[in-house]
């Protein structure tokens, strides 16, 4: 008598029993069906439980176990009836997928020519307030047709939009059409909730009917908000609020027909199995449709896509690579592999690239070259030459601790070439994160006599320029974001700013992020931003840094010129800030203008070779590849040290 496997459907097990001999003296596998399969052993059985549409990929699992472990078994009627089942489905979806991949290509037969016609029509009549080029409508149609894609297109190629489409199209569908949906949840971060909002209105000339989920809402509103016969359209929810009320989104999902959004899905790429990660594609089987969003697929590896594409189709293995494999390929791309890998995931991702949008050129301006100040040049020249050494010594060390020790030095270099004063306080809670220390290093009363006492003696100098800079550019009609790096640098240039008759506004860490329950005159960056774009803004400069202002922030209707008054070495941070005026919906004749203020004879030449060699090196990647690898552009404080040591010991005029 051989093993048999069985499926009961009521109880959701598949149970092998019969002759189990093999099996149970087999430890490894009985240690892979209890630890990962979930399975109970019994004298005379193993029952093994799987989750609603999983019961192909367990069987799968069960046969792999079977197989290895060398034991003779057999399926029953009932199994053999789901395997039936199974490859005709299989043969289905293929033809689904072929189908999907030639819309994405833009190699549409005539059927779907028809239905794109159909759907740019419809698309013209409900979105009145806002026209989708060519690509993003491609990109939202293939999103009608497929229900589950990944949408991966740079920062500012309006990704938003192209979801609104699909969805608007597939809310109007009749009621008993299998791709129907009725209510749109949005995941995504705080920051994200006002520019989905702002998005809505922009498209369709209308407020939406909007529920926000998040830490601050009363537990009797949530629960009203998912049970409700008649809630609003739309819900937008904060990815750590989704665990905490994972029972209830449950709930809602299966009593309405809901498209599930991830925007900047970064928090679930985590395949160690995280809290935030498993609880969103526990949610993602109740959906009706699914939608990934994200400009960086793949931060730290191919395996970073394992998640999106299981979130997107939790029934089908889109990906032929497991996790390790993935995690082999990120550390050795084969050509072939990665051609694999991208046809596998083709026709269920779309991306558009900068080149695509077809937006104006920006003006990258020769940068302005400020004079430090004689006790700032002082105080730089001193620490410059006392932690050289140090940095020499170093430079070859594969020492973590003596890494952070550098990554804090390099950090206090920058801090003086803007600004002396910040020499007074610890570092930013941004870069103590990092395990840094905030030790000044400095053993020279003189010195330090003169941080203390820096504003008595001199105002820093790239505050004067940047003031004059935003002079000129609001003379001509023009308002400025001004990117600054470390905190007491926004607040201090705020209020010389202010001093100086230039009203203005600021967004960091610390700026709070709008809620249910923001009082009636507290001051939020959604608000801040709100203001910004008003023509009538009482202010027409806007300091930050590009830590607070993530991907779904936009400021290029109101505002084409970026100052940067200081810049570190992180370049995705710097491209990122780029896009903040650099987008989809300028016009043709917008002139973008970008000012980099950097100090005489210091670090900051260094800071601008280098950030410029990493933007060259990520724009190639970005916009030749399919899938982006930034993995082969992380910043390395190793290489950034080297070309400072280099420039140090050259000490040439820019």
């Amino acid at each position: 008598m051989t093993a048999q496997v069985d499926i009961n459907t009521s109880r959701r097990l598949f149970i092998i029993f019969g002759d189990i001999t093999v099996l149970l003296s087999d430890s490894r596998s009985l240690l892979y069906v209890k630890r990962f399969l979930n399975g109970q052993v019994f004298d005379n059985r193993v029952e093994i439980p799987y989750e609603l549409n999983q019961e192909e990929e367990v069987l799968k699992k069960i046969q792999i176990v079977l197989d290895r472990s060398q034991h003779s078994y057999s399926m029953t009627d009932n199994v053999r009836m789901l395997l039936t089942h199974f490859f005709r489905d299989e043969e289905v979806f293929a033809e689904f997928s072929n189908e999907a991949r030639a819309i994405r290509n833009n190699n549409l037969d005539d059927h779907n020519k028809h239905q794109f016609r159909e759907f740019t029509k419809f698309l013209s009549e409900e979105m009145r307030a806002r026209t989708l080029y060519p690509l993003q409508l491609l990109s939202s149609f293939h999103l009608a047709f497929s229900q589950n894609s990944c949408n991966f297109s740079v920062p500012g190629s309006g990704k938003t939009s192209i979801v609104y489409g699909a969805y608007s199209y597939l809310k109007s569908l009749p009621e008993d059409n299998p791709k129907k949906v009725d209510k749109l949840l949005v995941v995504g971060p705080l920051s994200s909730f006002g520019p989905w909002e702002n998005e809505y209105f922009d498209c369709f000339g209308r407020e939406p009917s909007v529920m926000r989920i998040s830490g601050n809402v009363p537990p009797d509103d949530r629960t009203y908000h998912f049970y409700s016969s008649n809630p609003p359209d739309i819900t937008l929810i904060s990815y750590f609020s989704v665990f905490r009320v994972i029972e209830d989104l449950i709930f809602f999902l299966k009593k309405h027909k809901v498209m599930i959004v991830l925007d900047e899905a970064h928090k679930i790429k985590n395949v160690e199995g995280g809290i935030i990660a498993s609880s969103v594609l526990d949610i993602g089987k109740y959906a009706s449709s699914r939608v990934v969003l994200t400009g960086t697929p793949v931060p730290n590896g191919y395996q970073d896509l394992f998640n999106l594409f299981k979130f997107i189709w939790p029934t089908k293995n889109i990906i032929s690579f497991n996790t390790y494999q993935l995690e082999k390929l990120s550390e050795n791309p084969s050509e072939n592999q990665v051609a694999e890998l991208t046809n596998s995931i083709s026709p269920y991702f779309i991306r558009i690239r900068k080149k695509d949008l077809g937006i104006p050129e920006p003006k990258e301006h020769k940068p302005i070259v400020v004079q430090m100040g004689e006790v700032q040049k002082e105080i730089y020249n001193f620490i410059e030459n006392k932690y050289m050494g140090y940095f020499i010594d170093q430079s070859n060390t594969v020492s973590s601790f003596a890494g952070m020790l550098s990554k804090a030095r390099l950090i206090r270099l920058m801090q003086v070439s803007t600004n002396p004063a910040l020499l007074e306080k610890p570092l930013d809670d941004y870069f103590k994160d990092e395990g840094l220390s905030d030790s000044l290093f400095l053993d020279d009363s003189s010195v330090l006599s003169n941080i203390l006492n820096y504003y008595s003696h001199e105002i820093p100098p790239k505050f004067k320029v940047t003031k004059e800079l935003i002079e000129k550019i609001i003379q001509e009609g023009g308002k400025v974001v001004v990117w600054v790096t470390f905190i007491k640098n926004i607040q201090d240039l705020s209020t010389y700013l202010t001093v100086n008759n230039i009203s203005n506004r600021i967004i960091y860490g610390a700026t709070p992020i709008e809620s249910n329950e923001d009082e009636e005159f507290s001051e939020t960056r959604e608000s801040i931003i709100r203001s910004f774009h008003k023509p009538e803004s009482d202010f027409k400069v806007l300091i930050a840094n590009p830590f607070a202002v993530s991907e779904s922030i936009s400021l290029h209707k109101a505002c084409h010129n970026a100052i940067y008054m200081e810049r570190t070495f992180n370049a995705a941070h710097f491209l990122q800030s780029k896009d903040r005026i650099h987008r989809f919906g300028l016009q043709p004749d917008d002139v973008v203008n970008y000012f980099y203020i950097l100090s005489d004879n210091n670090l900051d030449f260094s800071i601008d070779e280098s950030l410029r060699q990493k933007e060259k090196r990520m724009m190639d990647i970005i916009e030749h590849e399919e899938i982006p690898l930034f993995r082969r552009l992380e910043d390395n404080y190793s290489d950034d040290i080297n070309l400072l040591i280099k420039n140090y010991v050259n000490k040439r005029p820019f």
